[in-house]
């Protein structure tokens, strides 16, 4: 990363308070030029970061972090925040183990408030945060920016509703960077717009408001009358406005590239004693012309050539790429199949499938419980939704899972990509919460396929059966395929992968009088590559390390485990979820029960785990090949 003479000189927002236009305009495009450095690179957020540079520029020049809060929905654009709060010399290691994280942290600095990471949270956070500065009697303005996208989320506008009541000092900045909130353009709004913001039109209101209330008998009656009145005017003058109706001053559009612009009027609004919306305008990639041109691509993005913004591509077969190929195979099968996501086509897979069959894919944007309950009725209807989720975002509709499908017995498939170990995102993004929350689910049905073979017989396995049936894959290539992984799903059983099968190069050679011992992996789907590492390294010792591959979470077939666990010396339940509640944890109990007592289990802690690449997450799980191939020997031990 290259020395930039502004950007080496900024420790905290108050170096940048005294900039001249000029030199903030420097400052601007030397914070594009270091992120695209850094996220050509280490990957990241990109098309949001760039576009919020000057916004947030404007929001430390006119606001005084920490002492004032500023809260970024998601977090993923906090880029530009990050290098003006003195990060600088830290950012090279964004995303990178023991780097800074690509969201705000509060580890990492006293201006960042939060640890976000999920959508439509920031209004929610921000009311509670300024509505405990009021109740102390701290001061202070708590703003909260959120996106267009954000603001599909239905906890923002339950924060809305709850905020337009009780919030005097609540701003929240509208980054409209997709879709126009309403038609409020022309010369007129912008004018009205900032004759609402003076301070003599605010006092003015404040005494009218005052003196109303207290006219005997009548006070209350005016007072609504008022209110009635110029609600009816604005809509008269202007195109509805959902903010207003929500009891919020309504500012804007403003140009989200006009730095003076901007600070002129949030300068204006942070004297404003109620709550206020500043409707922000930008332009997702501003600045770097690939990313303008095709924002989606990136939005999150791994390491890419900055000349002409193309990123490797490897020749292995994406988990996310497999399920896409096999779905496209069904829906040209049956034309009862419709596809459901929460603003993640591209992410899922679902892109492909969106263009081929319009009319039967639905983008419900950031709402994962209506994108699960909207799955429902169209399964009450008589199609067959294929809900496509990333993991770490279905926590939010685990209600909406068991109330709105699972107990109405309604057939569906809920895919869930990016399960268990997620590289680079860091604590909020990690998949390793599903199976112990939806297998505790009656009725429900949960696969873990291993290879792309595997995933393949699992989705059509579940687009044949009945109630919802969750079919959950990791962030990565698929390994190679074994012959066994073709063999057809029967209900509740795994797959039985021998050491002959995926090493047949190796021989175990002992003496005569040495006797073999052997040692059985069960494993779900997404810590296959691992194990197979792991057994591979034992073989080299003399050990044979078969592989049982937990096809089914559930239903689980027990007896035909226990028939196979009998067969070996020791057992290693490998997991890639939290161990309270899994999978490895209850086969552990199974075979105690049934006197096997040679087990170990290795599954994520109860801890969170921060970003780096997928080796090191699960080196920090206690969960990497050497850790898997330890627990084995130690068990041969005993």
């Amino acid at each position: 990363m290259g020395i930039y003479t502004l950007l080496s000189k900024i420790h905290s927002p108050e170096d940048i308070k005294h900039f001249s236009q000029k030199e903030l305009k420097a400052l601007a495009a030397e914070i594009r030029r270091t992120i695209i450095e850094v996220v050509g690179k280490n990957g990241g957020h990109l098309a949001s970061n760039l576009g919020v540079v000057e916004l947030t520029i404007a929001l430390h020049r006119v606001f005084n972090s920490p002492e004032d809060a500023i809260v970024w929905d998601v977090s993923h654009q906090c880029y530009a925040h990050k290098l003006i709060t003195g990060r600088y010399a830290e950012f090279a290691t964004l995303r990178q183990a023991d780097g800074l994280s690509g969201f705000t942290k509060k580890a990492e600095s006293p201006h960042d408030f939060f640890d976000n990471g999920h959508s439509s949270t920031s209004i929610s956070s921000a009311l509670g945060l300024i509505t405990a500065w009021n109740l102390q009697e701290k001061g202070g303005h708590v703003i909260a920016v959120i996106g267009d996208g954000a603001l599909t989320g239905g906890m923002a506008f339950e924060a809305l509703s709850n905020a337009g009541q009780l919030a005097k000092n609540l701003i929240v900045i509208v980054n409209d960077n997709q879709m126009s909130i309403d038609q409020n353009t022309g010369a007129l709004s912008s004018y009205l717009s900032r004759l609402t913001m003076t301070t003599h039109y605010q006092f003015f209101r404040h005494c009218i408001d005052k003196f109303v209330k207290h006219i005997p008998f009548f006070g209350s009656f005016l007072t609504k009358f008022i209110f009635r009145f110029k609600r009816g005017l604005k809509g008269l003058l202007f195109s509805n406005n959902l903010f207003s109706d929500f009891g919020f001053e309504y500012v804007g559009p403003l140009d989200g590239h006009d730095e003076k612009g901007l600070e002129n009027v949030l300068n204006m609004v942070k004297d404003m004693n109620r709550p206020v919306v500043v409707h922000v305008v930008t332009k997702k990639g501003k600045g770097y012309s690939p990313a303008e041109d095709h924002p989606e691509r990136f939005h999150g993005i791994g390491p890419f050539c900055i000349s002409d913004g193309t990123v490797e591509k490897f020749d292995t077969l994406s988990f996310t790429e497999s399920f896409s190929s096999s779905l496209m195979k069904l829906a040209e099968e049956r034309g009862d199949i419709v596809c459901i996501t929460a603003a993640m086509a591209k992410g899922t897979g679902l892109d492909s499938f969106a263009r081929h069959y319009p009319h039967r894919f639905f983008d419900v944007g950031i709402a994962e419980e209506h994108a699960v309950t909207f799955g429902g009725g169209l399964a009450r209807g008589g199609l067959l939704p294929v809900i496509c989720i990333y993991s770490t975002f279905m926590q939010r509709a685990v209600d909406q899972l068991i109330h709105d499908i699972s107990l109405q017995k309604l057939h569906a498939v809920i895919v869930l990509d990016r399960a268990g170990a997620v590289p680079n995102d860091g604590e909020t993004h990690q998949g390793v919460f599903d199976i112990a929350l939806f297998r505790p689910v009656p009725g429900i049905t949960i696969m873990s396929p291993a290879t792309a073979v595997d995933l393949d017989i699992c989705l059509r396995y579940a687009v044949n059966a009945e109630g919802a049936v969750v079919i959950r894959y990791p962030k990565m290539s698929c390994p190679s395929e074994q012959p066994s992984f073709s063999l057809p799903a029967e209900t509740g059983r795994g797959v039985l992968v021998t050491a002959s099968e995926f090493c047949p190069s190796l021989e175990v050679s002992l003496e005569d009088d040495v006797a073999v011992k052997n040692v059985l992996f069960v494993t779900t789907g997404g810590m296959f590559s691992e194990v197979t590492v792991a057994s591979r390294s034992l073989l080299m010792k003399n050990i044979i390390a078969d592989i049982y591959t937990l096809r089914f979470i559930k239903p689980f077939d027990s007896e035909y485990f226990l028939e196979i666990a009998r067969r070996y010396d020791g057992i290693v339940f490998v997991e890639d979820g939290v161990v309270t509640g899994g999978i490895a944890e209850f086969l552990a109990g199974l075979c105690a029960e049934n006197e096997i007592s040679c087990c170990a289990v290795k599954a994520f802690p109860d801890s969170f785990f921060s970003q780096g690449s997928r080796s090191q997450i699960c080196e920090q799980a206690g969960m990497s090949p050497a850790d898997l191939q330890k627990a084995a020997e130690d068990i041969l031990k005993r």
